[in-house]
């Protein structure tokens, strides 16, 4: 995966996840969180599919990179601890992209 890809999807993911973060915060506060939130998931919409990649491959990657992004927004903006099933499932998530990305064809 080239460096440019890679910056992509963590770009793409920081949107995603602030996107769901700020529609999240909408549902208990101001509609200025709606706007921004769906700004944020249309943008990250347009720029994951930029990425130089396989779609199936890209994505596969992308999955780690989210889940990461997803759990230090939750701790972050919503005060949540990680459990110890959190772990375990996102070692799965992360092994997962590992394989994807790294297992050559023979």
């Amino acid at each position: 995966m080239s460096g440019l890809s890679l910056s992509i999807l963590i770009i793409a993911s920081a949107f995603e996840v602030g996107g769901d973060a700020l529609i999240r915060k909408w549902l208990h506060g101001a509609v200025y969180f709606l706007l921004l939130g769906a700004l944020l998931l249309t943008a990250y919409g347009t720029l994951i599919n930029l990425a130089p990649m396989n779609f199936n491959r890209m994505m596969g990657v992308y999955i780690v990179l989210f889940f990461v992004a997803s759990q230090l927004a939750g701790y972050w903006f919503f005060q949540e601890k990680m459990t110890l099933p959190l772990l375990v499932g996102g070692g799965f998530i992360v092994a997962g992209g590992m394989i994807i990305q790294f297992w050559t064809r023979a």
